[in-house]
């Protein structure tokens, strides 16, 4: 059976320590970056075309915006902790310029003990409330100096187009629109495209049709607004269900929990 925990520290990051036996995640991306750390088992995920597998000991650092799904590769499962940053925070532990897309490091799964180790310490030392804001500081900056230090690097992307629009342009907008109909035909206008133009290329940029991408963003939304401890009514209706009951199905088919489960363990 699964057990999923969600804790919130601050405004731009979050814990997650998980086990999953039967449950796959589906092609998904997220809005933070994700390092995770196999504790137990094993991990199989594909990513950008190619499968990659991720044994105990071993850490993923998977980028946001990127779509990836992931499975266990033995039937007893796998154990999991996980820190979610954003990227604008990762890049200030990093000692980086405040560039969202700077902070990236040199590979996608990482066998390293020593790594692992400082990292296992300090999702556990982090889960031990209350800390101060100056303890906690403290702690993701000694924590990730090892892993910036071997496998950091500062990579300046230039902004992915469609059309006069940018992605980041695009993804306010949805954010401003969660609980409101999007018609295609109005994003290729803002696009200065035509409705087959921008579907074409928004696939070709996202791997994902704007519908599906607008999808995932919705509960990843609902997501943080759980973990803020919204009420699961209120962010079915903030981020654009029909009903509640529509919600919880499309969120436990996303995440493997129900958001209820969020709301009591955030």
């Amino acid at each position: 059976m699964e057990k999923i925990h969600y804790c919130q520290l601050e405004p731009h990051f979050h814990l997650i320590d998980a086990y999953y036996q039967q449950f796959s995640f589906q092609r998904h991306y997220h809005l933070d970056f994700h390092i995770g750390l196999v504790t137990q088992g094993a991990q199989v995920f594909r990513y950008r075309g190619q499968a990659y597998m991720a044994q105990a000991g071993e850490v993923i650092l998977m980028p946001p915006d990127e779509l990836h799904d992931g499975e266990s590769v033995q039937q007893q499962g796998y154990q999991v902790k996980v820190f979610a940053l954003s990227p604008g925070y990762l890049a200030e532990l990093a000692g980086l310029p405040a560039q969202p897309e700077s902070a990236f490091f040199d590979q996608l799964v990482v066998k390293d003990s020593a790594v692992f180790s400082d990292l296992v310490r300090l999702h556990l030392c982090l889960n031990q409330h209350p800390l101060s804001s100056l303890v906690q500081d403290g702690l993701l900056l000694e924590g990730f100096q090892l892993l910036f230090e071997r496998y950091g690097i500062q990579v300046h992307e230039p902004a992915r187009r469609l059309g006069r629009r940018s992605l980041q342009e695009l993804k306010d907008y949805f954010i401003a629109h969660l609980d409101q109909p999007v018609r295609l035909t109005h994003l290729a206008q803002l696009c200065h495209l035509s409705p087959a133009q921008l579907q074409r290329h928004f696939k070709a940029t996202t791997g994902m049709t704007p519908y599906a991408w607008f999808a995932q963003l919705r509960l990843e939304q609902g997501m943080k607004r759980l973990q803020y401890g919204a009420r699961v009514a209120d962010v079915a209706q903030q981020v654009g269900f029909y009903d509640q009951a529509h919600f919880c199905k499309a969120f436990k088919r996303q995440y493997g929990i129900a958001p209820s489960f969020v709301c009591r363990t955030s």
